[in-house]
């Protein structure tokens, strides 16, 4: 799995002098990192211990297609909208989250054999992404690009495909028996034995942004980004109660991150 995420990305980038006479276009490179808030079965929907608890970190490397802009012969390209205002991004990341129930439900006056069992239960889940998306920006990138100390803010829309490995566990003992696990998560779901799941899967999922560069040198940006990525699937987190049953359980698994990358001109 590690060679093929190492070879798409030779493929994505595409770093050579080669690809960029071919291309006809100007290339960046950079690095992102930043705190995840995981939106997940753990917890109490909408609660806010819940947000701020489940969080994890996330680095990646990313590349950009620059379309107003000519490598091979270092001049701007045709002026058009699409080549002043567009940007194709494309990535490498990862994230990491530990997770646990929080909530009323799990309140330390609560003394139920319920409650033991929620509080005991812990799990994690580690994401490998990559994916591109279409940056959009409503200013001229080229009078960004022209300016140190511009502010070049951008909204974007693409997809991922990542790889993700959930645990579940608990400090009761294994999961799977009435004295380790609430009831709920005994119930099979979704052709799993329970509604939760020690698995190593792959899943696709929709990624938006809103963000802004700033112009630090004719060739190199400071980036911040709010990332919202939503997964089409619900075991992303190892966790999934029959949603027949518990209709609670309404929305697949996503997350937040707030990102800040440095950004790099290749000429």
């Amino acid at each position: 799995m590690s060679k093929f995420f190492f070879y798409i990305l030779l493929i994505l980038l595409g770093f050579s002098n080669k690809i960029n006479a071919q291309l006809g276009f100007s290339h960046e490179v950079g690095i992102i990192a930043g705190p995840i808030a995981f939106q997940s079965d753990y917890g109490k929907r909408n609660d806010t211990k819940t947000n701020a608890g489940n969080t994890g970190l996330g680095i990646g490397i990313i590349h950009y297609i620059n379309f107003s802009y000519a490598a091979e012969c270092n001049c701007y390209t045709p002026e058009t909208y699409f080549n002043d205002h567009f940007k194709l991004r494309s990535e490498l990341s990862y994230n990491k989250t530990e997770l646990e129930h929080f909530g009323k439900w799990v309140a330390a006056e609560r003394t139920s054999l319920a409650a033991d069992q929620l509080r005991a239960m812990k799990g994690s889940t580690q994401l490998t992404n990559i994916g591109m998306q279409l940056e959009y920006f409503p200013l001229s990138i080229r009078d960004f690009t022209a300016r140190t100390g511009s502010i070049g803010p951008f909204i974007s829309l693409g997809a991922q495909f990542s790889y993700y490995n959930a645990k579940a566990y608990s400090t009761l003992g294994p999961l799977g028996t009435p004295l380790t696990t609430y009831p709920k998560y005994l119930t099979p779901s979704d052709n799993r034995p329970y509604g939760f799941s020690t698995e190593s899967n792959s899943v696709w999922s929709v990624v938006s942004s809103i963000g802004t560069r700033y112009k630090l040198t004719p060739l190199r940006d400071l980036m911040i980004d709010l990332r919202f990525q939503y997964f089409f699937s619900n075991w992303v987190d190892g966790l999934n109660p029959n949603p027949d049953i518990y209709k609670e359980n309404k929305a697949n698994d996503w997350l937040v991150w707030l990102n800040v990358g440095y950004i790099y001109y290749l000429q």
